[in-house]
């Protein structure tokens, strides 16, 4: 079995596949102080505890991080504990099919390269990818499978809590759906705010990056959204064709196999 770990900037989702299937995962917080003994520990547990899992059944591992320290731990973590099992890293220089027509490719985040990645082998190009995470991007992909630009914007989470620091009778609110888009008190006030708000912002960006993508045809572009905080908002995203939680997983598992699975037999 292959375990495949995304470290962003707030959470690190962990997944475990059988073929192309995952059958297990996890969310957990990043911290950027862990060492690698401390996320050797904590990995153990998570197969430990699995009732599906034992540690032995990992066979190969494909991770990517946008934290340089703790991908830097994560490297020290495969060397010494699993000296044993082959593991890729994603970095420069690994192949992953996917060409970065960007002024600077080093700038792109590999997360995003394997978003790229898994939406190309799901639907085709052309196709736009919403992460929601603690930015919300926005990845372009041509019809030939390039990785041609997108957008930034402050993700939820970062957006809330910016807010709630800054206005001092606005509280923090649970990130849920409210009953209606007109308020009947600050919470729900707040609630619609973000998540109607986030949902136009959505859908005008998706819109425009349609347009530029297929001047003749913006319907050809396939809109995915993934990122733990998707659920939040896509329901009232109508451009918004297909949610894929584990895109990134998925394109780790196609990097992976790309690169080390033929040679470790798999």
């Amino acid at each position: 079995m292959l375990l495949t770990i995304d470290v962003g900037n707030t959470n690190t989702v962990l997944g475990v596949f059988d073929g192309d299937e995952v059958v297990e995962h996890w969310r957990i917080s990043t911290d950027p102080v862990r060492t690698a003994d401390e996320l050797a520990v904590l990995l153990y547990g998570l197969l430990r505890q699995s009732a599906l899992l034992r540690e032995p059944d990992i066979s190969g591992i494909s991770l990517c991080s946008t934290v340089p320290s703790v991908l830097h731990e994560l490297r020290e973590m495969c060397r010494r504990h699993y000296g044993d099992v082959p593991a890729l890293i994603v970095e420069p220089g690994v192949k992953t099919g996917v060409s970065l027509r960007y002024d600077n490719p080093k700038e792109v985040g590999s997360d995003r390269i394997m978003n790229s990645v898994a939406a190309m082998h799901l639907y085709g190009g052309p196709a736009i990818v919403v992460d929601f995470g603690t930015s919300t991007n926005f990845d372009a992909i041509s019809a030939r499978g390039e990785f041609v630009g997108g957008a930034l914007a402050p993700g939820i989470e970062i957006s809330v809590d910016a807010l709630s620091r800054r206005a001092a009778q606005l509280l923090k609110v649970e990130l849920t759906r409210p009953p209606r888009v007109i308020g009947k008190n600050t919470v729900e006030a707040l609630q619609s705010g973000i998540v109607y708000g986030f949902a136009g912002q959505v859908e005008g960006i998706a819109r425009r990056m349609r347009a530029e993508l297929s001047p003749e045809d913006p319907g050809a572009v396939t809109v995915i959204a993934t990122g733990g905080l998707a659920p939040l908002v896509i329901e009232e995203v109508p451009i918004i064709d297909a949610h894929e939680p584990w895109l990134t997983l998925i394109g780790l598992r196609l990097v992976w196999a790309r690169n080390i699975g033929q040679a470790a037999g798999n």
